[in-house]
């Protein structure tokens, strides 16, 4: 697409939006479920897409930006918000950091096929800035994910054992 200023700013600041209240919405649930460590990881990531949100949307000051209904997306579904497989309350730390880490490298794909698709030169900085604040982000979530334990696969899964 070849997003205008106003528009692109329009999808960001919804992209953001999205993924916040997604990461806030599992943070609740792994917390009603006792699942502390991971409700306190998705807690994190609501607090960075909200950053990103918050800055987004101070930039987009003086901008007209367009409104938006569900149909008018470039997406079906925002890039920062996954699929259903982080709501199993079971969930374990080291897969909702990759859960996050897919949602975190959808968006900067977004945002790096969003500045490379735009004729719009002020798009197409921002698009690359943003796009490397979510390589940053990447970048820290496979931090974490090599500092946590992986959890071993179950005994039923393990392609090594005897049948």
């Amino acid at each position: 697409m070849d997003y205008t200023l106003a528009q692109f700013l329009a999808h960001a600041i919804a992209l953001e939006r999205e993924a916040a209240e997604r990461y806030l919405e599992l943070a609740d649930m792994m917390e009603a479920h006792r699942n502390d460590e991971v409700a306190s990881l998705f807690r994190d990531m609501v607090r960075y897409s909200r950053l990103h949100h918050d800055s987004i949307v101070e930039r987009a000051q003086g901008v007209s930006l367009p409104t938006l209904g569900p149909w008018d997306y470039a997406w079906r579904q925002p890039p920062e918000a996954g699929g259903e497989e982080a709501f199993d309350p079971t969930l374990n730390a080291y897969d909702a950091l990759r859960y996050a880490r897919e949602n975190e490298l959808r968006a900067m794909q977004y945002y790096s096929d969003a500045g490379i698709t735009s004729s719009d030169e002020e798009v197409k900085r921002l698009a690359a800035e943003f796009a490397a604040e979510e390589t940053e982000h990447v970048q820290a979530l496979d931090d974490w994910l090599a500092r946590t334990k992986r959890p071993s696969a179950p005994w039923a899964a393990d392609p090594h054992r005897e049948r």
